[in-house]
């Protein structure tokens, strides 16, 4: 029994001299990361910066643009905005292969977007330096002066696999009063990243150490997740030690020599024993809740089959016979309108003719009339997503469990989640739910029963991300800083208490040979 308790006292000691730092390092990046996210352009950002579509210069409409860059088959998406270069462009993403879901959060593989000039019809081949600039300025305003700091493959703060297919990235330094940095992307010139000088700053003391994404990039890439997942095992073995060791050597009836319940004299050793005690659950559940935050070994994926959008569609998305002109659509949409899509839901082919701050204004396209769904049409549209039956059709007119709205700055902030919302509850074996917006006939996520248990391991236990508590700020913010501040007490003198044990055992072993050879030399004399 004592031979076990002093290897279970070692094998915690030595696990804390490992991971200690990592403990405090992601108890105060995750206080950072409650301010400032990584960098990223949420959909109502990019909007914002995209010029007015009224007055650009364009002669060509959609049928003869994709004519002249000899695009005749369906599309899986076309839209039309000054998006590149400051010019008016279609991008028009060919249908070579089906999505899973016309999703705005569906991970699939993305086909190859080609981008059309909507004046000449010419097909961009490649972005340069002179495009990357053009871009930028279109998105800051000519008044911002735009300095080309040449093209990344990856970078600090382009780590985001959503980026893939915009690689290499061309990086613009504005010289505004944030200081912004702007990712152009070498495919279609469009911004795809921004990151100001407050954003950059903070992420080496918030998500991009949080994260180790030191990692990310380099050499030690392809190993990453592995890194990432063990560590996180390691801390979870430390952290369940450290509360046996802790309690074992607690004394709740009186008290030892030293007036205390802890048997340590020293101040260190002493509040590293309290503090341990006191925020090691906390401490657990943020080390295994950043753990499933990774999908370790793919345990959140259940295997369902992908919705089937075209389905629910009535066919790929292609031009109706008689389109509206752009002209004619432009004169139906928003004054302030800076983008119009094409889209193909419930068997009507439809243009959203989007602008910042209001809503999306949909759009017959042959007759640029305003479209308004009959009765339950959508919803019987949708129930043909998956083969199986919908047991129950919500209306969700405020935010839930698992339909929430986060700060733009946060991991899963900025995407779209407008209310009413429509959420499908199918009878198939994963129990998926499907939320879809009424108004655009948008899928904008499907959930199943394991993703819903993915909500509660990483969303809820880690990020604390429970309506009652996100709706009584401040109250959320000092209930995690108190948290997170505990646990980096225990962590930091965690590490200090590891540094002297180091440094003891570094001693000894430098003074081992000069006492060994004081020794050799009194043998001789």
């Amino acid at each position: 029994m004592i031979h076990s308790k002093r290897w279970l006292f070692l094998l915690h000691r030595w696990l804390g001299v490992l991971l200690c730092v990592f403990f405090a390092m992601w108890f105060v990046s995750g206080v950072v990361m409650m301010y400032v996210g990584y960098p990223k352009l949420t959909p109502a950002e990019r909007l914002e910066h995209l010029p007015l579509l009224r007055t650009a210069p364009m002669g060509l409409d959609p049928a003869q643009a994709l004519a002249m860059a000899g695009l005749h088959g369906p599309l899986q998406d076309l839209r039309l905005a000054m998006a590149s270069a400051g010019r008016a462009v279609y991008l028009a993403t060919p249908a070579h292969e089906t999505p899973s879901a016309r999703s705005k959060n569906a991970r699939v593989h993305r086909p190859s977007v080609v981008v059309i000039d909507a004046t000449t019809g010419a097909v961009l081949t490649g972005v340069d330096t002179a495009h990357a600039l053009a871009s930028a300025t279109a998105y800051a305003g000519t008044e911002v002066t735009a300095v080309h700091e040449g093209a990344v493959g990856e970078d600090a703060f382009t780590h985001s696999r959503a980026l893939d297919v915009h690689r290499p990235l061309h990086r613009v330094q504005l010289n505004d009063a944030q200081g912004t940095l702007l990712y152009v992307s070498g495919k279609t010139g469009e911004v795809v990243r921004d990151a100001t000088r407050t954003e950059r700053i903070w992420n080496y003391a918030g998500a991009w150490i949080h994260w180790l994404y030191p990692l990310r990039g380099n050499m030690f890439n392809v190993y990453w997740a592995d890194i990432v997942n063990w560590l996180s095992i390691i801390g979870i073995a430390m952290t369940i030690l450290g509360t046996l060791v802790g309690l074992m050597r607690w004394r709740f009836a009186g008290t030892y020599r030293n007036g205390t319940r802890s048997p340590y004299p020293g101040a260190m050793m002493r509040w590293h024993h309290i503090a341990g005690l006191l925020f090691a659950v906390i401490a657990f559940t943020w080390i295994f809740s950043g753990l499933m935050s990774m999908n370790p070994w793919r345990v959140f994926d259940s295997g369902a089959a992908p919705l089937r959008a075209e389905a629910m569609d009535g066919g790929p998305l292609a031009l109706p016979g008689q389109p509206a002109s752009v002209q004619a659509l432009l004169a139906a949409a928003p004054s302030g309108v800076r983008e119009l899509r094409w889209t193909r839901t419930a068997g009507h082919t439809l243009v959203q003719a989007t602008a910042p701050g209001e809503r999306t204004v949909l759009l017959d396209a042959t007759t640029a009339q305003p479209h308004t769904w009959k009765k339950g049409e959508l919803e019987a549209a949708a129930a043909q997503l998956l083969p199986n039956p919908v047991e129950r059709i919500d209306t969700l007119r405020a935010y839930d469990t698992y339909y929430y709205t986060r700060d733009a700055h946060t991991m899963g902030g900025g995407a779209e989640k407008p209310l009413p919302a429509l959420r499908l509850v199918f009878g198939d074996k994963q129990a998926s739910w499907v939320h879809i917006d009424p108004h655009t006939g948008v899928v904008l996520g499907r959930i199943d029963s394991h993703r819903r248990l993915s909500r509660w391991l990483f969303g809820m236990l880690h990020s604390w991300d429970w309506l009652p508590l996100l709706t009584l700020r401040p109250l959320w913010d000092i209930v995690l800083i108190v948290l997170s501040l505990g646990g980096a007490a225990m962590s930091l003198t965690g590490v200090v208490i590891g540094w002297r044990r180091v440094g003891l055992k570094l001693g000894a072993v430098r003074r081992a040979p000069l006492e060994s050879q004081r020794a050799d030399s009194a043998i001789k004399f």
